[in-house]
């Protein structure tokens, strides 16, 4: 994460660019650079407060707070009235993680150690919890068509949907609780912690957190203010900015750590980050964010088109393939990535309207 602090100063750059008024194509590109290192001191502080309060309730934090940057960026969306960019990243980011985090780390550390193993079990219990991820959000998608034009139905069926998804992830971690009790900590439900950040105390890990989750509010609003005219001014749709660059802003500091691990052999740490991050936001982060979005006066359904659900189920079956064997080697990584840049590209030709 260090060597990417360095973009902590294009946090004054993006006040000064917002303050003056200069156009938006540089607010939005200073304020998503910004993103990056604040998310990455955010995910530090959540670490080391994890270090300092125990594997419980440190295991708590890293699954409530590991995708908090982009759970930031979503709000100021939904109250911006950005649904569909909203759902889209929704989907991004568990594309991003699946196909991108996971592909590209299975490619260096096989490129670099081989074939490398890991805990069957533990990889593969993620792989079935991401297909039943695809099926929570693909029933409201699917049976909403029947149900349309009553919204009202259309939006109990979301938070039913939504409910149950957050009682599946909470006994997730209640199963990792008490199996670390029993096994190896890597049975840990999301992201693992590092040593980075492990020299602050737990004061220091506060402020660090407060002063992160201030920076990524404000950094936040000027981004979804600036998506609009952006859009527009490069020809991207809405589906693409959501699907593929929301996501990586958000991620990156977490994407560079499952890299870094795989280089060193640790493969299941660094699938544990990517398949684990996937399922905080598609248990997590998208059922947060129907309650929220009710409270903000813009409810937001689970209702993704056909092409983010043949995406997402496309992913989801491969993070399966791949912990079949209990072992990954470059080739895979290779594939994966390319499915991703397929993906991406399918999302890049996709027009806002559909």
């Amino acid at each position: 994460m260090s060597g990417l602090r360095w973009l902590l100063i294009f946090v004054p750059i993006a006040i000064l660019a917002k303050a003056l008024q200069w156009s938006e194509l540089i607010i939005f590109a200073t304020s998503a650079l910004a993103v990056v290192p604040l998310a990455g001191l955010l995910g530090e502080a959540t670490e080391a407060l994890a270090e300092q309060t125990g594997p419980r309730i440190g295991g708590l934090l890293n699954a409530t707070l590991g995708n908090a940057a982009e759970l930031i960026i979503t709000l100021f969306a939904i109250r911006a009235g950005l649904l569909d960019l909203v759902r889209a990243s929704i989907i991004g980011s568990i594309l991003g993680n699946v196909l991108l985090v996971a592909g590209f780390s299975i490619l260096v550390g096989g490129l670099k150690n081989g074939i490398q193993k890991f805990d069957r079990s533990h990889v593969g219990l993620d792989a079935t919890m991401t297909i039943l991820a695809v099926i929570a959000l693909s029933v409201p998608s699917i049976f909403n068509a029947a149900i349309e034009p009553d919204n009202t139905r259309v939006e109990e069926l979301s938070l039913t949907v939504a409910a149950a998804m957050l009682l599946i992830y909470g006994l997730s971690i209640l199963f990792a609780f008490r199996s670390r009790n029993h096994a190896a900590p890597e049975a840990a439900p999301a992201r693992q912690p590092s040593p980075a950040g492990s020299h602050w105390n737990t004061r220091q890990a506060l402020a660090v957190l407060t002063l992160a989750t201030l920076g990524i509010v404000l950094m936040s609003e000027f981004l979804v203010g600036a998506v609009e005219p952006v859009t527009q001014a490069l020809g991207f749709s809405e589906f693409f900015v959501g699907v593929i660059i929301v996501p990586i802003i958000g991620n990156v500091a977490e994407h560079m750590v499952a890299v870094q691990v795989a280089l060193k052999d640790q493969m299941d740490l660094s699938l544990s980050i990517a398949l684990g991050s996937s399922l905080q936001i598609a248990l997590f982060v998208a059922p947060v964010l129907v309650f929220v979005s009710l409270l903000m006066g813009q409810p937001l359904t689970l209702e993704f088109n056909s092409f983010e659900l043949i995406g997402f189920t496309a992913a989801s079956i491969i993070a399966a393939f791949v912990a079949l064997d209990g072992e990954s080697n470059w080739l895979e990584g290779a594939m994966l990535l390319v499915v991703y840049s397929i993906v991406a590209l399918a999302f890049f030709f996709l027009p806002s309207a559909i």
